[in-house]
């Protein structure tokens, strides 16, 4: 048993970034940096609109979802060669590494590559390379997940799934992502079907921008085993149960969740509420190089603006992230053991 009050809360910020925790809402495009973003333009002769990385990051002024993916989609575009993967990939487990993360699950959009003339295997061949080299070098555990562009059509979706096929065996699962508004999960149905049956693991992000109905459409149509931001359950008290009651994850993104004007201010943030209610709900870093911080940066304005939140609840949020995760039982179990250690640590009874 863990005392957790016996960790005094001057203690807890050190803690949240010493502690052993897992990623699962991460878009790999979304961790390129500006200065990564010139030093690749340069590389691969793209002219970018932006004259300097200064520049670049005084754009990233976002009103909401639609207008971070303008410029989103714009960085991704100096994205070419096999290597150019690897080195945003590589750029991120340094930085995972320095979190003290141990396992992460990308999340990777190929639409945005192959509508570019990139083939599917420059893209998936440079990312899985990188979470090779991560666990080789780093001690990280590393898994891609295949998203879908919910913008798109479902057919552009389904010819994307038949493109990956040669290199499923590099991916674990698929999910939906891009613009929610006006684009329910239901679009998808028969994709997911599709990756279902070829036993990929599902997650969709749902009740981000979207309303509590994209969360349940998710759920019952896409049978998704994961829900990637989910915090509008709040508004549905019988969401909130169904929720609590399934353990169904919900990859919760504080800071982007302020960027793009879901709640006003951290303090504003539903995660006291959905602990309370019993929720599986873990905190990641979404899009760090756009909304301003990798993990532990999460994790620690989390707790910062939300002082109602204390060592247990630290706790929760990093086990739920192991809990959550699509690895094997024995590999959960270990990286908890070492969890608890470090709380124990902290509460003088290790």
């Amino acid at each position: 048993m863990i005392n957790f009050d016996a960790i005094p809360a001057s203690r807890l910020p050190a803690l949240l970034c010493e502690a052993p925790k897992a990623e699962l809402h991460i878009h790999i495009e979304g961790s390129l940096e500006p200065e990564l973003i010139f030093q690749l333009a340069q590389r691969n002769g793209v002219a970018l609109a932006y004259p300097s990385v200064q520049a670049l990051r005084e754009a990233y002024a976002f009103t909401d979802l639609q207008s971070f993916l303008d410029i989103y989609y714009a960085g991704a575009s100096v994205l070419i060669e096999e290597q150019d993967f690897f080195d945003m990939a590589w750029a991120y487990f340094e930085r995972a590494a320095a979190d003290h993360i141990v396992h992460a699950e990308l999340f990777f959009d190929p639409q945005t590559h192959t509508a570019r003339g990139v083939a599917m295997g420059t893209v998936i061949n440079g990312l899985h390379r990188a979470c090779q080299q991560a666990q080789v070098q780093l001690g990280i555990s590393a898994s891609l997940i295949l998203c879908f562009l919910r913008h798109l059509s479902e057919d552009d979706a389904l010819a994307t799934w038949a493109q990956a096929q040669p290199y499923r065996h590099l991916i674990i699962g698929v999910g939906l992502d891009s613009s929610e508004r006006g684009h329910p999960p239901e679009k998808f149905a028969r994709v997911f079907a599709q990756a279902r049956e070829q036993g990929m693991r599902l997650v969709a992000h749902a009740g981000e921008e979207g309303p509590p109905a994209y969360i349940e459409s998710a759920l019952d149509v896409l049978q998704v085993q994961r829900i990637d931001h989910g915090v509008r359950c709040t508004e549905s008290p019988a969401l909130v149960a169904r929720l609590a009651a399934s353990r169904m994850p919900l990859t919760v993104c504080p800071l982007s969740n302020v960027k793009l004007c879901v709640v006003p201010t951290m303090a504003d943030h539903a995660m006291p509420a959905l602990l309370a209610a019993g929720l599986c709900a873990t905190v990641n870093s979404d899009d760090p190089a756009y909304f301003g911080g990798y993990m532990n940066a999460n994790l620690l304005a989390t707790f910062e603006a939300l002082p109602q939140l204390g060592a247990r609840d630290a706790y929760q949020l990093l086990r739920n992230s192991f809990e959550a995760s699509f690895v094997d039982e024995a590999a959960k179990a270990g990286w908890i053991q070492q969890l608890d250690s470090a709380f124990q640590r902290a509460a003088g009874t290790a």
